[in-house]
């Protein structure tokens, strides 16, 4: 490429260089890439005011470097667009999370809160079976055991809060371990998930949790929603 600027062609290269690189590397930030696009445009325009008129610029380089220059200038409005959308679904999940504030929700889990001397928990049990739940409170001690016949699907259980011999527990939280056979006597696995409130959300984190039972969860988390 003609010019009686040589260095300047040099570095309008090596500035499109940076700038295209930049778009391709995920450690160079939006500031990066508006700093490589600048530095591309003015050395472009110095190379245009000073080029030697017994040799002007080769039209399809100059061609090239437009090409290169609309690249960079979408990759910068991607970004931009992109951030948009970020942000954008951010507040979508706020606003979800906070719509289930004060709602009932049934969560995967196998701890529940103790509240008004009832706690509530779900078995999947995917087969008819045998089940055995054994309750346990915050320092681990067994409080309630009892063995239930169940069909397949999904069975609620609500516990009284008294144990095995008719003590009343108080609130807080219990978890519980169900073991399970089916008619074989082969064990089965089954899934447990937990009733409890929504407490609060926390829009700090990303994605926001809520609070149920004492315990934090995604949105993703929540199985079902009970209106009462």
């Amino acid at each position: 490429m003609a010019s009686i600027l040589p260095s300047t062609n040099t570095s309008v290269t090596s500035a499109i260089n940076a700038a295209t690189g930049a778009t391709a590397s995920n450690a160079v930030d939006e500031k990066t890439l508006k700093q490589n696009f600048s530095q591309f445009l003015t050395l472009l325009t110095t190379q245009l005011k000073n080029q030697n008129p017994l040799d002007p610029l080769d039209t399809n380089q100059f061609t090239q470097q437009l090409v290169q220059f609309a690249q960079v200038e979408q990759q910068l409005k991607q970004n931009d667009q992109l951030a948009t959308l970020v942000s954008l679904q951010k507040t979508a999940q706020s606003t979800a999370a906070l719509g289930f504030v004060g709602e009932t929700v049934v969560v995967d889990g196998s701890t529940a809160s103790l509240v008004d001397g009832k706690a509530n928990w779900s078995l999947n049990v995917p087969k008819p079976a045998v089940v055995t739940m054994n309750i346990r409170n915050a320092a681990g001690q067994n409080v309630f055991t009892s063995t239930y016949t169940m069909q397949a699907g999904v069975n609620d259980f609500a516990w009284d809060g008294k144990s095995t011999n008719g003590t009343q527990w108080p609130a807080g939280a219990y978890t519980m371990t169900v073991t399970a056979k089916d008619t074989a006597g082969q064990s089965v696995a089954v899934p447990t998930e937990v009733e409890g409130i929504v407490q609060g959300a926390d829009l700090t984190k990303n994605p926001p949790v809520l609070s149920v039972a004492g315990q934090d969860f995604t949105l993703d988390k929540i199985k079902r929603v009970i209106r009462r």
